[in-house]
């Protein structure tokens, strides 16, 4: 059996990548599918003065749920109810004019089936995620998205793969539209996240984690080198601002600057800031996000540790250092 522990990983291996590229060219063609019904189900949702209902059984109901959250974290009210759980009860949380999302691979699901007319009831335009678009479901639907696949992704072509993976990404679709339609931004994103990752990375700014005041080393032009990285020593965060008399920046040396001169000199007396300093530094303003001063720091030839923080009439108000993001982002 160990012998032959490498074939079966090898033969694992194309398995797994068989199914997930079976997956993707599903989503392909799905893709290249959408046709005016995307459209219809978008000016259906955004008319609807309610929310957006999702039902679905097993599987596709699991996507349905899925795809509930993805709308309304992205800004658009909606909900799972249960079919079966909808015929005792949870019907109440259905209000007139509510658009429904109804999931099914084969289109014959019978609880679904036994819900559309009760829906009727509400006024509920219907839009169906289904993998048969001549299915009795379909033919009962204002709006059907085409959710058919040629073959599910597993090995013997009966689990829920493609099929799930397929009518998930038309949610998904769905759900950037709507976004798309509705104007909707990071910014609103990051509202209806205040308590999780997404939304404090999008929320807290650079002005939340910078130093400032008598935490920098603040230091002018002319200052001689040797002051400079005593005023450093004093203020470790690895770098001093060169400034005027008005706080408008005038360099930044860092210590890898400071490490640079002292292989090329042996004698520092006489060096001053300006000639250390590096005249014309990457900057961020307060007001950034943290992931904008990330983009900063990292999207160049050579990774930066340190940007100065900058107000828009370019007074210098303080630094911020990559160690400050990577901690207030909760590490890489």
């Amino acid at each position: 059996m160990e012998a032959d522990s490498p074939v079966h990983g090898r033969m694992y291996l194309e398995v797994a990548r068989r199914t997930m590229r079976c997956e993707a060219e599903a989503i392909r063609v799905a893709a290249d599918r959408l046709d005016t019904g995307l459209i219809a189900a978008v000016d259906l949702i955004l008319g609807c003065a309610g929310k957006v209902v999702l039902s679905g059984v097993g599987k596709s109901g699991l996507i349905g749920r899925k795809i509930a959250s993805t709308l309304s974290s992205t800004g658009c009210r909606a909900c799972f109810v249960h079919p079966t759980e909808a015929m005792h009860g949870d019907l109440g949380m259905y209000s007139a004019g509510d658009v429904s999302i109804l999931l099914s691979n084969s289109g014959t699901t019978s609880e679904l089936l036994r819900l559309v007319p009760l829906l009727r009831q509400y006024e509920s335009p219907q839009i169906g995620i289904l993998g048969n678009s001549i299915s009795p479901l379909a033919r009962e639907m204002d709006v059907v998205l085409d959710a058919s696949v040629q073959c599910e992704a597993d090995p013997c072509n009966v689990a829920p793969t493609s099929s799930t993976a397929v009518a998930l990404a038309l949610g998904d679709a769905l759900a950037s539209a709507l976004m798309q339609a509705r104007g909707f931004t990071r910014e609103h994103f990051a509202q209806l996240h205040p308590g999780g990752k997404l939304g404090r990375d999008l929320r807290v700014t650079v002005a939340d984690v910078m130093h400032q005041g008598t935490e920098v080393a603040w230091v002018h032009r002319q200052q001689p080198l040797r002051e400079v990285v005593i005023a450093m020593t004093h203020h470790p965060l690895g770098a001093a601002l060169v400034v005027d008399s008005a706080f408008r920046l005038q360099g930044l040396i860092t210590d890898g600057d400071v490490r640079r001169t002292l292989e090329k000199h042996e004698e520092i007396r006489g060096i001053r800031a300006e000639q250390v300093m590096t005249r014309t530094p990457t900057s961020v303003g307060p007001k950034a996000t943290l992931r904008e001063a990330l983009v900063h720091m990292e999207n160049r030839a050579s990774q930066i540790s340190v940007l100065p923080v900058l107000q828009d009439d370019g007074c210098c108000i303080g630094l911020v250092r990559i160690h400050d993001l990577y901690t207030s982002l909760g590490g890489r």
